[in-house]
């Protein structure tokens, strides 16, 4: 599979994600909710200053750190991606690597450009600005989640030491498509490491 491929790939995860995030951003109210699939696909819009699914990670400082090791992530990302073109291994690692590079994309530029060029979402709509007048400083944005899917909405059962009566959501997190690709790509990797790990052989030669 050419690099080539794997780049438009990455390029088209990004233009869905950026899409998706801008179109949220610009159009809901923070924490608005719709339903698109009965009551088990919604949309809702949220922010959150650190790692996938909506975890927290350590204040300025942590959101900082974890920005400059997305971009020194995605950096290297491309020339391991490159690596393993070079080295013939199979499509299925190849469109997996891909996916989670598209991903590790997606919310950096959230995190590096959307402070700069959004206002703040938290009482209207955010709009876009010129560079410098939004919300936050270079490398401090936040990344915008909308995807959820609470399938099953219950109670725990009263016996469950401590959390028993209380509400249950499966699927809780509210994430975006960034997310997803990470997801997407590193599980097919679990399942299927042992056919994904091997390199293609090349084509027997004929005999005339």
């Amino acid at each position: 599979m050419k690099l080539r491929n794997l780049v438009l790939l990455t390029v088209l995860v990004l233009l869905i994600d950026q899409f998706s995030k801008i179109y949220i951003k610009t159009h809901f109210y923070y924490g608005e909710e719709v339903n698109v699939i009965g009551s088990w696909f919604k949309l809702h819009f949220i922010e959150n200053e650190g790692m996938a699914f909506g975890m927290e990670f350590g204040g300025g400082f942590g959101k900082l750190f974890l920005t400059s090791f997305r971009l020194i992530a995605v950096f290297a990302g491309y020339f391991i991606l490159k690596k393993l073109v070079q080295q013939k291994y199979s499509r299925g690692l190849l469109v997996c690597s891909a996916l989670i590079w598209a991903g590790a994309i997606g919310n950096l530029i959230d995190s590096m450009f959307y402070g700069l060029i959004f206002t703040d979402s938290t009482f209207h709509l955010a709009q876009m600005v010129s560079p410098g007048q939004g919300y936050g400083k270079f490398m401090h944005g936040r990344v915008v989640d909308m995807l959820y899917f609470p399938m099953v909405e219950s109670t725990y059962p009263n016996w469950f030491p401590g959390i028993g009566g209380r509400p249950f959501t499966f699927f809780a997190p509210i994430f975006n498509v960034a997310d997803f690709a990470i997801s997407a790509g590193v599980i097919a990797l679990l399942i299927f490491q042992n056919r994904y790990m091997k390199k293609d052989e090349p084509a027997p030669e004929t005999q005339p």
